[in-house]
């Protein structure tokens, strides 16, 4: 395949995800820039929403999310903690699905965000995604909010590794994975017979013999209190808050809407499909994250 095909074929892969949606409308794109461009101290979040478009799947858009395409659902925290069994189906798929998930690059969304960053447009960006794009995309004041899917911790003490590292200790604790790469399916899921998950073996904490998660915040657990409390600062010095990608439905993301309205400071938000926050929203653009941020303050093809 000539090199012009291959790129093709890779960009229709990593659209893939996204959601049917209706081009973005010139006046749309001039309306935010015209928000925005009096508002340097704008906090922006973002949600899955931008990362389907670097070939992540989310789990609640229509026809092509998890909840959609597979009967996949999110792992819930207490099970985790509880389950022996849980613990080692979360693992075996992740140690499968890590060198696709970590190869992931970011989009002209990340691209873009990371460029205001440079040129003080924007605050911080706090964002519900567990995926660093945000980092690789050079974006220095960064909360991630769910935490990172990139670092490992244990539930007992304050050990850390990294997940790269991490992948190596399962790979020499599981050599049947050997062939993990065809469990991979065509839709980007992962299908692994019984048998090697219930043969797949976990290390434990080498600190204290505690069991091991990645950092990140499953459903049932909660966002600690101080990131929440770095969050509301960080609102509260803001100009106002731009939402990407991100339908609010879960309540970590609503509540910084919330705090943002209490404070009588505008929303923007910039989302495929309805969001729960419509209603509060003063500018709301039904468009692809991805039509509409990186054509922001890009003078270059305005003169």
């Amino acid at each position: 395949m000539r090199l012009g095909g291959a790129l093709r074929c890779r960009s229709v892969m990593r659209q893939q995800y996204v959601p049917q949606h209706k081009p973005a409308l010139e006046d749309d794109i001039k309306r935010l820039e015209d928000f925005l461009l009096s508002k340097p101290n704008i906090l922006v979040l973002t949600g899955a929403g931008i990362s389907t478009e670097s070939g992540i799947p989310d789990y609640r858009s229509a026809g092509v999310g998890l909840y959609a395409r597979t009967n996949h659902k999110p792992i819930q925290h207490m099970e985790f903690v509880k389950s022996i069994n849980v613990r080692k189906r979360y693992w075996a798929r992740n140690f499968v699905g890590w060198p696709n998930f970590s190869s992931t690059q970011p989009n002209a969304t990340h691209h873009a965000l990371s460029r205001f960053e440079r040129e003080a447009r924007v605050q911080s960006v706090v964002t519900q995604n567990v995926d660093r794009l945000h980092a690789k995309a050079g974006s220095k004041s960064v909360i991630e909010l769910h935490g990172s899917g990139y670092v490992v911790k244990c539930l007992k003490c304050d050990y850390r590794i990294d997940r790269h590292e991490f992948q190596n200790i399962l790979s020499s604790l599981n050599p049947a994975f050997k062939d993990a790469p065809d469990m991979i399916r065509p839709d980007g899921d992962v299908e692994i017979p019984t048998e090697y998950i219930e043969n797949f073996i976990i290390p434990t904490c080498p600190s204290c013999g505690g069991d091991l998660k990645p950092e990140i915040v499953f459903f049932g657990d909660n966002v600690p209190r101080q990131r929440l409390d770095t969050i509301a600062g960080m609102v509260y010095n803001s100009d106002g808050l731009l939402v990407l990608g991100s339908s609010l439905l879960v309540f970590s993301g609503y509540r910084i809407v919330l705090q943002t309205k209490d404070l009588k400071l505008p929303v923007a938000i910039v989302n495929i499909g309805e969001t729960r926050a419509d209603h509060l929203a003063d500018i709301k653009i039904s468009a692809k994250c991805g039509d509409v941020i990186p054509k922001i303050f890009d003078f270059r093809n305005k003169a």
